[in-house]
């Protein structure tokens, strides 16, 4: 798995409604673990003590996960949405400090909702 450098260069293809439209056309694809990392990152985004350096990266991260040419093609089945997830988890590692219990249950609502239930267990063990 290829991990991009410098993650923050790619927040300039962040957008609100480029976030959901992505996820929205590739959330059963991508799996849920990529969709939890996506919504964690996006509510510890809407914190209120989130620094500028950390806003900077989940930015960057994504942006590269709305970007639609990135180092792995994203339509290869589970292969392409790994460095996606790589991306993720380096943002996700970075302002792991900011992810709240509420952000977390904010998250894992959302993702219950869009996935089910069953989507639990995915993400059992991540962050």
């Amino acid at each position: 798995m290829r991990v991009p450098k410098e993650i923050e260069k790619y927040q300039e293809n962040y957008s609100e409604s480029g976030l959901q439209r992505k996820i929205k056309s590739v959330a059963r694809w991508a799996g849920a673990k990529v969709v939890y990392a996506v919504l964690l990152l996006y509510y510890v985004l809407r914190s209120p003590n989130i620094s500028k350096a950390d806003k900077s990266k989940i930015y960057g991260a994504l942006g590269y996960f709305i970007l639609p040419t990135d180092l792995v093609v994203d339509f290869l089945p589970i292969v392409g949405y790994s460095d996606d997830l790589a991306a993720l988890m380096i943002a996700l590692h970075a302002v792991t400090s900011n992810i709240t219990p509420e952000i977390k249950a904010q998250a894992k609502a959302k993702l219950s909702q869009w996935f089910g239930d069953r989507a639990q267990k995915k993400i059992d063990g991540m962050i």
